[in-house]
């Protein structure tokens, strides 16, 4: 199905969440257009996302950021404008860190990219030009920063691969 163009490379995106916010959403997006090329069927295969979470600045505490609440980030192919729940096609990869009044603090990405049936390699195929960043918090005594860490590289589809993956992703937008 995809013929691979490039080795894996990492994406970087940050995200900033302001002090004082309760249930807010907080956006970014990673353009991706220069890795997508519809003439040529070339489409970003995402193989990890990881999450990396820090306070106000890179050496500030994350539980101090955080307080006893919880955050939330999710990475899209689509905009959604807000939180989107887990069996939306559009939902890439999602991550939650979580500091209780017990002062357990916990980090989780409960969903990492997979193929969806798309073909033998494991990875998400996009064909947009970006990728979007929602994130929310319940509580947050100072800032904190979600960095995400996207592994990915660039393929080359079929064409009836890649219009079966535009297709999903347009029906998906509905």
């Amino acid at each position: 199905m995809a013929n691979k163009k490039t080795s894996v490379f990492t994406l970087t995106e940050r995200l900033t969440m302001t002090a004082g916010t309760v249930d807010t959403d907080f956006f970014a997006t990673v353009d991706i257009g220069s890795y997508v090329d519809v003439g040529d069927r070339q489409a970003l295969q995402i193989h990890k996302v990881t999450y990396v979470w820090q306070g106000a600045t890179a050496g500030a505490s994350v539980a101090a950021a955080l307080g006893n609440g919880q955050a939330m980030c999710q990475l899209t192919d689509l905009n959604r404008g807000g939180v989107v729940f887990a069996d939306d096609r559009a939902l890439v990869s999602s991550g939650v860190l979580i500091h209780d009044q017990d002062a357990y603090l916990t980090n989780v990405a409960d969903f990492f990219p997979d193929n969806f049936g798309k073909g033998s390699d494991d990875g998400r195929f996009v064909v947009n030009d970006q990728l979007y960043l929602t994130a929310r918090s319940t509580s947050l005594p100072a800032n904190l920063n979600v960095t995400v860490m996207i592994e990915a590289s660039i393929v080359s589809l079929t064409a009836k691969d890649f219009m079966a993956i535009a297709i999903q992703s347009t029906a998906a937008d509905n």
